[in-house]
């Protein structure tokens, strides 16, 4: 594959109003992903754009507007809505192209731009890459003439359109009456529609982390920082907390003593439900090289497979489609039901919990841990300049590692996608030998870097 300049594992990402995050670059974004889905010069085509609550977005979003009018897209905006409400409303309102503008669980003062096809998914890598070619084309390229410029509307329903397609996920048998619910909104972009469909089916809602003022987005709340929820729901006795990222694709969840439950332990809860049910396709579940071995062997105990792919939810999913299998995820909590979104839904995967919880009878804290994980150990180390990940010592230190581990384990070292970091991961049944082998390996990569 072609090396790619501006798109990494999930879009384009980086600081704001730092390259490649620059209202040029969302220019250059949006004139050449115009020209490129402008399949058809005798019809209209159509762009539509959602984002988080950021306070960069205010830039981004006209910038890209401005590249696809200008080279004859229609364009419809939907201001704040979860990135996975933008991959439903591109298909459902026959878009050719989707944008959702956010930079995830980062910091607020990061940003970035996510690409659908009309089919409602990620662009493959090589839509992204005959994307990044055209953007190095000059700015006069492939305009519109003045009569055939693109229109701009907002669309003032779209959250009420989430809305109800998130409530019909749930089942129409069951309801969240009798259940106290905390979610956590990060101060994102599901900030009023999640806590609206939990409140429209039924549950008393305590919502957090619900009053966006462009800079505290995923600031101590949402699911990277799983806490505030917790307290939320030791202080108002609730049943079950959720808490959702900055654009909603992933979520954490505690029960009601406040224990935080991971996305390995909600996939296992969601397949053995499902499979219990028959409605598993494709006779497993997908996972990525992060999910905890304890998890792939819950599943083999089940007789239901695991098939595991690199980091990233397109790449869970590309293989969910090849394969057949309509749930999937990460340990990180994205989590893909594909029988309903084509992408990672906090709020869908959450219902999908409650239903589980409702059809029990049980309290959450007894369903919460379905396998026990094996001792896992996560060292992120940054780094400046070159990376340091293929150096001799690192890749030495890697050996020595697997080595000691002697197949009780698995050693994983990777570079991030979205951020100058190293994630050193190590798993095994010692956990003191996999905690040693993991402060190994960092060492030498810091000594690389």
């Amino acid at each position: 594959m072609s090396k790619r300049s501006y798109f990494g594992t999930d879009g384009i990402r980086g600081q704001a109003n730092k390259h490649p995050m620059t209202a040029e670059v969302a220019l250059r974004v949006g004139l050449a992903a115009g020209k490129l889905f402008r399949r058809d010069p005798e019809r209209r085509h159509l762009v539509v754009i959602g984002k988080d609550t950021r306070l960069s977005g205010y830039m981004i979003e006209p910038a890209l507007v401005a590249g696809f009018a200008s080279v004859g897209m229609d364009v419809r905006l939907f201001g704040p809505l979860p990135t996975p409400a933008v991959a439903m409303m591109t298909r459902s309102m026959r878009a050719d192209l989707g944008v959702m503008i956010s930079a995830s669980h980062n910091a607020f003062s990061d940003n970035g731009i996510k690409l659908f096809g009309p089919d409602g998914y990620k662009l493959s890598d090589a839509r992204e890459l005959e994307i990044e070619g055209l953007m190095d084309e000059g700015l006069q390229e492939g305009l519109a003439a003045p009569t055939g410029l693109g229109r701009v509307q907002r669309i003032d329903d779209a959250q009420a359109r989430y809305v109800e397609i998130a409530k019909a996920t749930f089942p129409r048998s069951l309801t969240l009456a009798g259940l106290r619910v905390v979610v956590d909104c990060a101060n994102g972009a599901a900030y009023k529609v999640a806590p609206t469909a939990l409140y429209e089916l039924g549950a008393e809602v305590i919502p957090v982390g619900v009053s966006p003022n462009g800079c505290n987005i995923n600031d101590e709340c949402g699911s990277t920082h799983p806490g505030t929820m917790a307290r939320a729901v030791r202080e108002y006795r609730a049943d079950i907390g959720i808490a959702l990222d900055g654009d909603a694709d992933r979520l954490s969840i505690c029960d009601e003593r406040g224990q935080t439950v991971d996305g390995d332990q909600i996939m296992a809860l969601i397949a053995g439900a499902w499979a219990a049910e028959g409605r598993l396709n494709g006779g497993g579940v997908v996972a990525t090289v992060m999910s905890n071995l304890g998890f792939e062997r819950f599943l083999g105990q089940r007789g239901i497979a695991m098939e595991r792919t690199q980091v990233g939810d397109r790449y869970v999913m590309e293989r969910m489609r090849e394969g057949g299998f309509n749930l999937g995820g990460e340990a990180s909590g994205h989590l893909i039901l594909s029988d309903f979104s084509t992408t990672g839904d906090g709020l869908i995967a959450a219902l999908q919990v409650l239903s589980v919880l409702v059809t029990s009878g049980k309290p959450m804290s007894a369903l919460a841990r379905q396998f026990e994980p094996v001792p896992q150990k996560l060292e992120n180390v940054r780094f400046t300049g070159l990376e340091p990940l293929k150096t001799g010592q690192v890749q030495q230190a890697i050996a020595d590692g697997e080595r000691r581990l002697n197949g009780s384990g698995r050693v994983l070292v990777r570079a991030s996608g979205t951020e100058p970091l190293i994630r050193v991961m190590a798993e095994g049944d010692d956990e003191r030998l996999v905690a040693q082998v993991v402060r190994d390996i960092a060492s030498a990569v810091k000594a690389a870097a």
